[in-house]
């Protein structure tokens, strides 16, 4: 019986560091075939790997090298819930739906690990002191997952969307035609918005409106619907 209730401990809550940053992972779901599912075709184990690959990847992407340049994260930690929705993060916490896991169809370790590398941008990204718009946070997330060959299927493909700043797949497109532009360009704008947000960052760093750059982009794939 102690046995057991140890083993269930481990698979429960799990951690691990690894240059310089904790991670947990806390299954709160095991009751349910969600929470079951992350623990047999997941694991606990893979998942704080994937975190730390992903923290390791978007210091990469978005230039983060130099510690001065990130926030002070010392410890993240994964929550697998019983929940509606995807998943979010709130500070350095990441909440992923054990119901998603478990009604998934497909590679769900690909799908989860797509999800993780997207919030865990959440974790280190700079938001503009809350005052870039949603979508582009949204976006330089998906961009990051993008980047790191997690998109999926269904996402929407270059040059399709209504406005840049939509959110998620279609702002990330639009940023991933940016940065051709100019090589670093998600990257120096997330390091300007460390401290404020303003569209003049597009013309400062690209030399034109965003909104120029969005018909320069509709228009370079046949300005698709």
């Amino acid at each position: 019986m102690i046995k057991h209730v140890l083993c269930f401990l481990v698979f429960l809550h799990a951690f691990h560091r690894t240059h310089g940053v904790e991670y947990s992972v806390t299954n709160k779901a095991l009751s349910t075939p969600g929470g079951v599912a992350f623990r047999d075709k997941i694991g606990a184990d893979y998942a704080k790997r994937t975190l730390d690959s992903a923290t390791q990847f978007i210091w990469r992407v978005l230039q983060l090298n130099n510690p001065g340049d990130r926030k002070s994260v010392q410890k993240v930690s994964l929550f697998v819930d019983d929940m509606d929705g995807v998943a979010y993060t709130s500070n350095d916490q990441i909440h992923l739906s054990a119901r998603y896991v478990g009604n998934y169809q497909g590679d769900v370790k690909r799908e989860v690990s797509g999800v993780l590398y997207h919030e865990m941008v959440h974790v280190w990204q700079w938001n503009g002191n809350g005052g870039a718009p949603g979508g582009l946070i949204e976006g330089i997330a998906d961009f990051v997952r993008l980047k790191a060959n997690y998109a999926p299927s269904h996402w929407v493909k270059a040059g399709q969307g209504q406005k840049w700043d939509q959110g998620y797949d279609v702002t990330a497109r639009f940023l991933d035609y940016c940065n051709t532009l100019k090589g670093g360009f998600v990257a120096q704008l997330n390091k300007l918005m460390r401290n404020g947000y303003s569209d003049q960052y597009f013309v400062q760093l690209l030399g034109k409106p965003v909104d120029q750059l969005w018909r320069d982009y509709k228009a370079k794939y046949g300005n698709t619907a």
